[in-house]
């Protein structure tokens, strides 16, 4: 078999300069793609990505995304995961989902909000050429993977 090396990448992290340069390292060091911590924001993805062709780093790149299922996820990850940095506008549509669904007796909704974000997200980076592709870390939310890639528009052979 063939075996493609791989390395991890933190976008999201001040100075970016110091993940820039542990890219290099990584990609001199045979590294043939990297995937990224987790993405919540195509612009910051876009303006990482930047930086990697502004110092002509030639590797493939993977956005890491995960669809959050509750605004405590999302606080909790950004409190304790280094490189993590979930904006508050999609905390607190979580939060509104859960309270809606609380409201009305339906379970499930903070869950489909976050199905629904990561699968705009998803999208907007494929639309926009951002990178070479995603990493879909769905952290036990398989079966919701299907339902991601279709409201992206992403087929499985793209």
């Amino acid at each position: 078999p063939k075996f493609y090396k791989g390395a991890s990448v933190t976008p999201v992290y001040e100075p970016v300069w110091m993940q820039i340069n542990k890219l290099k390292k990584k990609v001199d060091a045979g590294a043939e793609y990297v995937q990224t911590q987790a993405m919540f924001s195509a612009d910051a993805m876009e303006s990482f990505m930047n930086e990697v062709v502004k110092e002509n780093i030639k590797v493939h790149v993977m956005a890491g995304i995960i669809p959050l299922k509750a605004a405590g996820m999302a606080k909790y990850m950004n409190a304790n995961v280094p490189g993590i940095d979930v904006p508050e506008d999609q905390i607190a549509r979580l939060a509104a989902a859960a309270a809606e669904g609380k409201e009305k007796g339906i379970k499930g909704l903070p869950v489909k909000v976050g199905v629904d974000m990561a699968a705009d997200l998803c999208a907007d980076i494929k639309k926009r050429g951002i990178c070479d592709g995603i990493h879909l870390m769905t952290i036990g939310g398989e079966r919701n993977i299907p339902t991601i890639l279709e409201k992206a528009g992403i087929s499985i052979n793209d």
